[in-house]
């Protein structure tokens, strides 16, 4: 699927998409619970918005069982690396040092932190040459 064609999540889609890329696929009734531990949300509009997220693509819906199992239908990685690039490109230009550079001014890393952006750096010179 080219990332055109792939439907930006809302927020509250990306919260029902995070619930199921940590817990796999699932019922309306598992999303709905996981949601409710960080704010109360009624099953009805969980099932609402995963019904529409299965008509966008968002997600696959198997009909099998009983409780229909609902499953992310784009990887994680992909999905952040879709969103990431249009945030990039709409807030800065296109620009990842600008990003970096208003990541790291505005958050002070970890020595940790800037050694594990360190050895990335390296890697992608080194993939370079």
């Amino acid at each position: 699927m080219s990332e055109k064609l792939i439907p930006k999540p809302t927020d509250a889609e990306l919260e029902i998409l995070q619930v199921l890329w940590d817990n796999g696929p699932a019922p309306v009734r598992l999303v709905n619970d996981e949601l409710n531990k960080k704010r109360e949300v009624g099953y009805t509009t969980t099932l609402k918005l995963m019904q529409i997220m299965h008509d966008k693509g968002l997600v696959t819906r198997n009909t099998d069982a009983r409780s229909h199992i609902y499953e992310p239908a784009i990887p994680k990685g992909q999905t952040q690396q879709n969103l990431l690039n249009t945030f990039v490109d709409n807030v800065f230009s296109g620009s990842a040092m600008n990003l970096v550079m208003q990541a790291l001014g505005n958050h002070k890393a970890s020595k940790d932190e800037l050694d594990q952006i360190k050895a990335l750096i390296a890697k992608i010179e080194k993939s370079e040459d």
